[in-house]
C-alpha cells in the first residue's frame, strides 16, 4: 500500500514518481511544521499476537489501541522500523487502483509510512476488521483512533512490530509470555555468556 497527497498523483503513477511524492513531500511538510519544537522521540510497540499497539514515551505507555494486522497470506513485517512520512487525507494506490480521500478509502483518514517500503499504520473503511488478521500487512486502526495516534507521532519515531509475545508485550498488554519465545531468549542469552 502506498499513500500520497495531491491532484496530479494519478499522472505520477504512470511516470514512476509516486514513491517520491509519497515519501518526500509529507516528510518535508511535517519537518517544516515542527521546526523549533523539541520533544522526546516516541516508540510505537505493535504486538501482532495481541492485536494491540501502544505508544511509549520514556518507557511509559501514553496510549494503547486495538488494531488489525496482516492476514496469513500477507503478514505484517516484524522488526524495528522508523516513521518516514505522515499524510492526512491520503489517496490509496494499489495495483492500478486509485481511491481518493473519503469514506470508501481503504486506508482511512490518516497514513503513517514506515521505513519498510509499502507498509504503514493507517485507518480503515472496514472497522469490523479491528482485532483480526485481515490486512495486506499494514497495521490498521479505527479512523478515530488513527486520528488520535497521528497527533502523537512524528517522522523519525521508532515502530517495533513483534510477531510473538515476550516479557515487554506481556507487561504492557497483559497475559502470559509465550513459553517457547522466553525459552529461546534465555538459551540465546546463556550461549552468549549472559546470565540472569
Amino acid at each position: 500500500m502506498k499513500a500520497a497527497n495531491g491532484n496530479s498523483a494519478a499522472k505520477l503513477i504512470a511516470s514512476g514518481l509516486i514513491a517520491v511524492l509519497a515519501l518526500a513531500l509529507p516528510a518535508a511538510a511535517q519537518k517544516a511544521g515542527s521546526a523549533g519544537q523539541s520533544r522526546i522521540k516516541r516508540t510505537v510497540l505493535v504486538s501482532i499476537a495481541d492485536r494491540k499497539l501502544a505508544v511509549l514515551e520514556d518507557g511509559n505507555v501514553i496510549a494503547s489501541f486495538p488494531i488489525a494486522v496482516g492476514a496469513a497470506v500477507s503478514p505484517s513485517p516484524t522488526g524495528i522500523f522508523e516513521i518516514v512520512n505522515r499524510v492526512e487525507k491520503p489517496t490509496y494506490y494499489h495495483q492500478g487502483v486509485v481511491v481518493p480521500p473519503g469514506k470508501d478509502n481503504p486506508i482511512g483518514t490518516r497514513w503513517v509510512g514506515l521505513s519498510e517500503k509499502g507498509f504503514g499504520i493507517h485507518g480503515t473503511n472496514a472497522p469490523r476488521s479491528i482485532g483480526h488478521a485481515a490486512s495486506h500487512g499494514c497495521i490498521r486502526l479505527r479512523n478515530r483512533d488513527m486520528e488520535r495516534l497521528f497527533t502523537m507521532l512524528r517522522v523519525g519515531d521508532v515502530v517495533q512490530i513483534r510477531g510473538e509475545r515476550d516479557e515487554e508485550t506481556a507487561e504492557i498488554f497483559g497475559g502470559a509470555v509465550d513459553g517457547s519465545t522466553l525459552a529461546t531468549a534465555q538459551t540465546e542469552s546463556l550461549q552468549a555468556g549472559g546470565g540472569q
